[in-house]
């Protein structure tokens, strides 16, 4: 799309939430349902899109990109009405009987720029959220998942008023050309390099952003874990959609004394979950293209590797690795990995585990049955969100604000959240004419003690 093109698509939508139509919650719901039954309607093309994209499994094409959507247009469309309705707030004395209230109202026309990992979800629920709001919304997904970026494009085009909602497709160019307008709102999932260039774009026009990128997301293991239930998670948590994930576990922190049975456990798991040769597993997915790929090739060098360290550039395949014998000093420890490498490092301490952790923000998984050592580690760090005893998961609940904190993102999302993304909190004051505290108005005299009394 070059740039007249796109001058006008904004011009467009720029009239259209003009006429005030999108503020109306009728019109939202009905959006919102449409959005809905487009997507139930092409759940097919869809499952194919990311098979042909990331060769993903169909149940994690599902259940991380469809299922996620569906849920949080399911939970927008039970609570908009209430999200929407004026919040009263408590008026001071002094300035009654003028009554306060909050109207959440939306900020006009989102940008929104999604990631190739998991294409749909990452673009269309950020789209629920400006939806809910009452925005318009431009759509930019990943030129990296070709497929899927057609299909949405496609659906978008068949069931909405460009001027509405619209797809923009292509690669950086596009993306910057995009990024020179100004737009009401920018919401932006990749990684904090580009996350900078977004917000440094967004800054010329005073925009505000919400970014969600990626981080080291470390995963403690206390003595006490349970191990197999632990290694059963860490495994489905790192090695979903072979790694390529903002959630995924990055990488082990396991107290020594049981550092060997776990790593035990999670190799048998390995085993047990994708087979001998996981090449030939019709569960685990691809790496999305020979950048990625090189780049993750080239972090094999580092320490011991247990079990995986098998690579195949042509079809894009790295197997499920797991690497003991890091420090943390390594080039696979300096970056978010977003691959199915699983580095181990060992510690003899809680408090040698939080010191690790804290040199980097990410999400954060903790292991243990003790409910003090739990509360320890969440008090001593800092995340953008965390499980016990499990990884992942809390992405998928939709009541919980999802985002990062420092390198790892700004501004959270999913449910509630999403539709607080996407809106302005207008403040308001609403006196009459009926009583005036004539008090407040020059000369003031010895009313000083008065209104230190009403304030």
């Amino acid at each position: 799309m070059d740039r007249p093109t796109i001058l006008k698509l904004l011009h467009d939508q720029r009239s259209y939430f003009a006429s005030g139509i999108t503020k109306d919650p009728s019109f939202r719901l009905d959006q919102l349902k449409v959005l809905r039954n487009a997507i139930r309607s092409c759940e097919d093309a869809i499952l194919h899109a990311l098979q042909q994209d990331l060769r993903k499994p169909a149940f994690e094409a599902y259940g991380g990109d469809i299922a996620i959507v569906v849920n949080e247009i399911d939970h927008a469309v039970r609570h908009l009405r209430r999200w929407a309705k004026p919040r009263r707030v408590r008026t001071p004395l002094a300035h009654l009987p003028a009554r306060c209230f909050v109207r959440s109202e939306p900020y006009g026309v989102a940008l929104i720029i999604g990631p190739w990992n998991f294409p749909v979800q990452l673009l269309l629920t950020p789209l629920v959220g400006a939806m809910a709001a009452g925005n318009c919304a431009v759509l930019k997904p990943s030129i990296a998942a070709p497929h899927t970026s057609r299909v949405i494009a496609q659906v978008i085009a068949e069931h909405f008023d460009p001027a509405y909602c619209s797809v923009v497709e292509g690669g950086a160019e596009s993306a910057q050309m995009l990024l020179e307008e100004r737009f009401d709102t920018v919401f932006f999932t990749g990684g904090p390099a580009t996350g900078k260039l977004v917000m440094a774009a967004a800054a010329k026009h005073l925009t505000p952003v919400t970014l969600e990128l990626g981080g080291k997301n470390p995963c403690i293991v206390d003595a006490d874990a349970d191990l197999g239930v632990a290694a059963r998670r860490i495994v489905w948590g790192k090695f979903f959609n072979a790694g390529q994930s903002c959630v995924a576990v990055d990488y082990l922190l396991v107290d020594r004394r049981v550092k060997q049975e776990l790593l035990s456990r999670i190799i048998s798991t390995v085993r047990s979950f994708y087979g001998e040769d996981p090449s030939q597993s019709p569960d685990f997915a691809r790496i999305v293209d020979e950048l990625h790929f090189d780049r993750l090739a080239r972090l094999l060098a580092a320490g011991e590797v247990l079990i995986g360290g098998t690579t195949d550039r042509a079809a894009r395949y790295i197997a499920p690795t797991v690497i003991d014998g890091i420090t943390g000093s390594e080039p696979i420890m300096e970056d978010e990995i977003f691959g199915p490498l699983l580095p181990v490092i060992e510690y003899g301490d809680l408090a040698e585990a939080i010191d690790f952790v804290n040199s980097g923000r990410g999400l954060l998984y903790v292991f243990s049955r003790d409910r003090a050592r739990q509360e320890e580690v969440l008090h001593r760090t800092s995340s953008g969100g965390a499980c016990i005893n499990d990884t992942v998961i809390h992405e998928t609940i939709t009541g919980l604000p999802f985002g990062g904190i420092g390198d790892s993102g700004l501004g959270a999302y999913h449910g509630r959240a999403s539709f607080d993304a996407f809106s302005h909190e207008r403040s308001i004051v609403r006196n009459g004419f009926l009583l005036d505290n004539l008090l407040r108005y020059p000369p003031y005299r010895d009313r000083l003690r008065w209104l230190k009394k009403l304030l």
